[in-house]
């Protein structure tokens, strides 16, 4: 199983960024996919996974997926230099409808490597 993770780079406070995340070697419509990061000097926390955000970015992210080519998108508009992190997606199989259960990374079986934002000007 891999998952690739993409789309990151250096943007201006108040750009977008798209990352997508590239599953295979799985089948895609029976996992959930999540969307945490690390920011420098802190611990990773949660971002997104379906149609929930963490607060931080509520209103600014949203997820899209593409089933055909096994691929989820994270749209983020409006960044913010807080928003600077490695994000990283992570994919568990979908055993709970509770949104909430996909709040905690120890639950994600699989990971990929990561792609760095800077939001910067």
């Amino acid at each position: 199983v891999q998952l690739q993770a993409s789309g990151g780079g250096l943007v201006q406070p108040g750009g977008s960024l798209r990352l997508s995340c590239t599953a295979s070697g799985l089948t895609f419509s029976r996992y959930r996919l999540g969307w945490f990061r690390q920011a420098p000097g802190k611990e990773r926390e949660f971002v997104a996974v379906s149609t929930r955000f963490a607060n931080s970015v509520k209103g600014r992210f949203t997820i899209s997926r593409d089933g055909a080519k096994n691929t989820e998108y994270l749209q983020m508009s409006s960044l913010k230099p807080d928003d600077t992190a490695v994000y990283y997606c992570a994919a568990a199989l979908h055993t709970s409808d509770l949104y909430s259960y996909y709040y905690n990374a120890d639950i994600y079986e699989y990971w990929g490597q990561g792609t760095l934002v800077t939001v910067s000007s």
